[in-house]
């Protein structure tokens, strides 16, 4: 027989666990199990990996767990199989107490991705527990004159199980004169009186010996006694009255010391003694409460002592006695019932039961960064509990299931502006006034590689002397990755590309790590004026991000080459001497020094004059001209020959020379080769003798130097067949706001200052200028030269 009920429990459990699932599947999305409270270590409950949907394989590298809602450890997951199991011993009474659902709240946490499930156990009570009475006898005093009818009150027997288990049926051992009847009072409390059938005769039957049976509606029934001791009394034929059987109660629970509760009233309609009444708390009652209620026996005042607490004891019955005063006092009952009512005295408690930490910056709004539980003791508004963040962070929180909470990314987050969020969680309940917790999470932000290198500056200009030393150290450029570790890591690389023939990476080299940039070779300005290149910054992030800058390298030209005269030792441009005529008078120009200097600047310009001044007998040089003159007026006594040693140096730091031997012969007029001896007419003759110093001199100070000599050439320079033009080497240039001297030997215009000389001692930068034409043809202006 017994077999056969624990076949019938295991098979309602299964139907209740398959039923259960369904509800689930096609509900809310709970998952609901329920398990026999007493089930032995390993009892099944259910699949849980299956009904959730999950892989068995997978649970392991998904990192399942299983969180209980602060209470122990009663279950466990066999991450072999994915079944739920008992794992320690379950009390339903203990779990509990009286309430009529008893559920263990499991909440079921996997990642990749996180996911989180809610799987409530229902404790299913077991008739475990019998009827027990609060005392194994009890004493009874009942007149002889008590009426047929009449109705005593005992207190019934109490059961830890709830249902069915603990519906109870009361039975009397077998007598002529009492029985037992359970009234109603309201729908959560009974009373249980001892009904008088018969009148009693004390002279017959003094004392009653009764065995009350108390049995509870389990399978199997279990049962409890208590011995019913009643002796019959004579005389006194009235007992006290209370006004009212039950009297009901409501008592803050913060009530104070002393507080007055009630003050019960019982009359007896006898005189004398037996109308004097004392009042008393019954002998069943509860040794525990006499320590937090006082009765007055004299006067029927029952007053609180001690402390409440609605969240251990709610409700408090407390069975009161008015007896009367003669030798065989009759006794009157009533009812005290307390209702404690709840005050908002416990503030609600927060819990972090999971955290997801760090948060990637590029993690997406509404991934899951913490799991929080609250709870609170209180009932009603007291223990309704809302949670809240502090406004304007990238957070918000999301009710889960009951008291739980998901702290979820509401927007973007930005290492480089916040690297971590110090977020205060407050759980407060609706009582008034109401209480608070608060809990702190630290979310800390990883980086990711989302800012490339970048350089404070779009482009870095840095000056070089030329001829400097291979290896030397040019400029350092610097890059700055706002990220963290590997992607802020940055290294520095040449963008190649090439410069004539040559490539890049062999003029200059950058250190992948520094950015110190150096050069490889020496640089030479009368080559290369101006390197320009590119200069990469690469992190180390995956993907590794890049910027880049220009850099500007302008080569200065240093005093590196000496004045070149050509061709050496000729003035005219043949080998022979020049012929002087005799007749020539002071001024005549006799023929010019042509040099040139490969550098720029101050370093290329060039002067000229007589190595030895005591032999230049009636002969000059131009200071900046180069041309040889006659000082005074030829004598036949200056002899048929003379030789010049002309000196020609640049005016660079130190300064560096060449010197050129002219042989000049002086002849009768027949033999003189006619030079540069036209007159000159109209305005020309005060531009002819304009002394070249003077033009420089005004270049120094005067922003209008190019105009001058714009004006100067217009005037000087007459086109026709006798302009010769041809390519210079040097030019110099005056830049106005410095006041000093520039060369270039690639970008250069002659300028033209006589009929038949193209002179080089003053030039001029002039962009893009038309070449001289061919074949005779005339240009305006009359600037001629060639791009060095």
């Amino acid at each position: 027989m017994a077999v056969f009920r624990r076949d019938s429990l295991v098979t309602r459990q299964l139907l209740r666990l398959l039923l259960l699932h369904t509800a689930w599947e096609v509900g809310s999305g709970q998952l609901r199990y329920s398990v026999p409270e007493e089930s032995k270590h390993g009892t099944f409950v259910g699949r849980l990996a299956q009904d959730l949907g999950l892989e068995v394989a997978e649970l392991v590298s998904r990192m399942f767990r299983m969180v209980s809602s602060g209470r122990r450890d009663y279950f466990e997951v066999n991450l072999q199989s994915g079944v739920l199991f008992v794992n320690s011993r379950l009390d339903r009474e203990e779990l509990c107490g009286q309430s009529p659902l008893c559920a263990i709240d499991l909440e079921v946490i996997v990642d990749k991705p996180l996911r989180i499930f809610h799987v409530e156990v229902e404790i299913q009570d077991i008739n475990d527990n019998a009827p027990v009475f609060p005392v194994n006898e009890k004493n009874l005093f009942i007149s002889e004159s008590r009426r047929p009818g009449s109705r005593f009150p005992l207190e019934g027997a109490s059961d830890a199980d709830i249902g069915t288990n603990s519906l109870l049926t009361y039975k009397l051992s077998l007598n002529d004169y009492f029985d037992v009847d359970l009234q109603k009072n309201n729908e959560q409390r009974k009373s249980l009186v001892l009904l008088l059938k018969e009148p009693l005769d004390r002279e017959e039957t003094s004392e009653h010996s009764l065995l009350l049976t108390a049995t509870d509606g389990g399978k199997p029934e279990l049962t409890g006694t208590v011995q019913l001791m009643i002796k019959v009394l004579d005389a006194n034929d009235n007992a006290p009255v209370f006004n009212q059987s039950v009297y009901e109660v409501r008592l803050l629970e913060n009530a104070t010391n002393g507080t007055l509760i009630i003050k019960l009233n019982a009359t007896d309609l006898d005189e004398g003694i037996n109308k004097d009444i004392s009042y008393s708390f019954s002998n069943s009652f509860n040794p525990n409460l006499r320590n937090m209620f006082s009765l007055d026996p004299n006067t029927g005042e029952v007053r609180f002592k001690g402390e409440l607490d609605f969240e251990n004891i709610s409700l408090y019955e407390l069975q009161i006695e008015a007896t009367d005063k003669s030798a065989f006092p009759l006794t009157g009952h009533c009812t005290l019932v307390v209702e404690v009512l709840d005050v908002n005295d416990n503030a609600p408690e927060l819990a972090v039961t999971s955290l997801s930490l760090p948060v990637p910056e590029d993690a997406p709004p509404g991934t899951v960064v913490a799991l929080i539980s609250v709870s609170d003791r209180d009932s009603g508004d007291n223990g309704k509990v809302t949670c809240s963040i502090p406004p304007n962070l990238p957070f918000r929180l999301v009710s889960t299931f009951k008291n739980y909470h998901s702290l979820v990314l509401a927007e973007a987050v930005d290492r480089e502006r916040v690297s971590e969020y110090k977020i205060v969680v407050t759980a407060r309940d609706q009582g008034a006034p109401s209480l608070s917790a608060s809990s702190s999470i630290l979310v800390a932000i990883s980086d990711v590689n989302d800012n490339a290198p970048a350089f404070p500056q779009p482009v870095y200009t840095v000056f070089v002397k030329e001829n400097n030393p291979p290896g030397a150290h040019l400029l350092t450029v610097s890059a700055w990755d706002p990220d963290l570790r590997e992607n802020a890591f940055v290294s520095y690389s040449v963008v190649e590309r090439s410069v004539g023939e040559q490539p890049l990476s062999s003029y200059i080299s950058v250190h992948s790590e520094s950015g110190q940039i150096y050069a490889l070779q020496p640089l030479d300005y009368e080559e290369l004026q101006v390197l320009q290149f590119q200069v990469n910054a690469r992190d180390a992030g995956l993907p590794s991000l890049c910027g880049n800058v220009s850099v500007q390298l302008f080569v200065l030209d240093a005093n590196d080459n000496a004045p070149a005269v050509s061709p050496a030792g000729s003035v005219g441009g043949s080998p022979g001497p020049e012929l002087v005529p005799l007749s020539a008078g002071a001024g005549h120009v006799v023929g010019k020094i042509r040099a040139v200097d490969a550098d720029s600047g101050y370093n290329a310009w060039l002067r000229y004059e007589v190595q030895d001044p005591g032999a230049a007998g009636p002969f000059r040089v131009g200071l900046y001209s180069g041309e040889i003159s006659t000082t005074r007026a030829l004598e036949e006594a200056d002899g048929p020959s003379q030789r010049l040693v002309i000196l020609v140096k640049d005016h660079g730091e130190p300064s560096l020379s060449a010197t050129a031997t002219v042989s000049l012969s002086l002849v009768k007029i027949p033999q003189a080769v006619k030079w540069d001896s036209r007159p000159r007419g109209g305005s020309e003759g005060p531009l002819v003798d304009m002394n070249v110093s003077l033009m420089i001199a005004i270049c120094s100070v005067s922003g209008l130097f190019v105009l001058v000599i714009v004006v100067y050439v217009g005037l000087r320079c007459r086109p026709g067949p006798e302009v010769m033009c041809g390519p210079g080497m040097a030019t110099v240039v005056c830049a106005s706001e410095v006041g000093s001297w520039s060369y270039s030997q690639r970008q250069s215009r002659n300028l033209c200052v006589g009929e038949g000389t193209a002179k080089n001692d003053l030039m001029v930068f002039s962009p893009n200028f038309p070449h001289c034409a061919e074949n005779g043809a005339k240009e305006t202006p009359n600037l001629c030269g060639t791009v060095g």
